[in-house]
């Protein structure tokens, strides 16, 4: 057993306590991995408030992580102890009717079929105060050491520099994905990208790395246009600039409608404008944002019924995950982009609670 820091969630709106549990060692098919660094996502923001669909309290969250192999348990064969490796939010498990789809990069054993509140033999590996803490995901990153399934791991290259590499198990990868897979946007297209935090910005890089000629960003928050333009984005707009509704602003400026629209927020009123906002015969939107568990949408039904295509992306961007995030980040080593421009603070883990702060200001 490994005694060490960890951000626990006692409850659910309540700030995160930084406290001392123990870590059990791995169980056949499990990896023991010391965390190096981890993002903030807004799906941990989601899983303190509540709004995160079948969690459990206590629980350690975090799912944006990079680390080095401690220990493995027994019949592990992919990853030794020393190796560089990326904590997986959406498992591979290879064997799923998910997994053997080449067009699918959702397994069965993900949180949205079966919760992972605890790993697959229904035990946690935490526990802190005498007290069972659950997983997040099955990683939960906000741990200095964490256990997980062999299949929710990606060894990576030696040279990666886990403190920018980390972005790879969510952000990143998945605005990144929602662009050159899910939308598999076409060179000389036009693009709009609702919200600018992480996952926008990562849009925008991809929209710009599949040769969008036109990527209009969409943020209220103007402090976020400087960074967007680095990035790729040729327009930046503000909703709040103009008195007509945003979708007809967008179908204005390009004649009728973008080619790609994606929803990076989680918020009703602009996963619709994003629709409305692409070509009505040929458009794509993607939703990535996530909204609060249980929520529904209204939608007028003709937005979809003339052609356009309406569809979605959770955590990973369409990537088949043990496959594809080594090849990114060497692809992040060729410097084929640059995602190190999306960190915008790097805090000390006892401060967990002052990135959240961050986080929610926009910053």
């Amino acid at each position: 057993v490994i005694r060490c820091r960890a951000a626990v969630a006692w409850a659910p709106g309540k700030p995160l306590s930084v406290e001392e549990v123990e870590v059990a060692p791995p169980k056949p098919g499990e990896v023991r991995i010391k965390l190096v660094a981890t993002g903030i996502c807004r799906t941990d923001e989601h899983l303190l408030q509540g709004c995160f669909p079948n969690a459990e309290f206590p629980v350690i969250p975090g799912h944006e992580g990079a680390g080095i192999v401690e220990s493995v348990g027994e019949g592990v064969t992919s990853v030794k102890p020393g190796d560089k490796v990326i904590p997986l939010c959406i498992p591979q498990c290879g064997e799923c009717s998910f997994c053997r789809n080449p067009e699918s990069n959702f397994c069965q054993k993900s949180h949205m079929s079966e919760p992972q509140n605890l790993l697959p033999d229904k035990t946690s590996r935490f526990s802190c105060k005498g007290k069972q803490i659950h997983h997040f995901l099955w990683i939960s990153t906000f741990a200095e050491y964490t256990v997980v399934p062999e299949y929710t791991v990606a060894k990576i290259d030696a040279a990666a520099p886990l403190d920018k590499v980390c972005l790879f198990g969510c952000g990143f990868s998945t605005g990144y994905g929602a662009a050159i897979n899910t939308a598999k946007v076409k060179p000389g297209s036009t693009c709009a990208v609702f919200g600018l935090g992480g996952i926008g910005l990562s849009v925008v890089m991809g929209c710009k790395s599949a040769g969008a000629s036109r990527i209009i960003a969409v943020d209220i928050n103007k402090d976020k246009f400087a960074k967007a333009k680095q990035l790729g984005a040729t327009d930046c707009i503000n909703p709040q600039d103009f008195k007509k509704p945003i979708q007809e602003v967008l179908t204005e400026m390009t004649g009728q409608g973008v080619d790609y629209s994606f929803e990076a927020i989680g918020c009703q009123d602009t996963m619709i404008a994003a629709l409305a906002s692409c070509n009505m015969s040929t458009g794509i939107c993607v939703m990535i944002g996530e909204l609060d568990s249980g929520s529904e949408i209204s939608i007028d039904p003709t937005l979809l019924l003339i052609g356009r295509t309406w569809k979605g992306t959770v955590l990973g961007g369409s990537w088949k995950m043990r496959e594809c995030i080594p090849k990114l980040v060497s692809s992040y080593l060729e410097k084929k982009f640059n995602s190190d421009l999306l960190i915008t603070h790097t805090l000390p883990f006892a401060k967990v609670n002052e990135g959240f702060e961050l986080l929610r200001a926009g910053k």
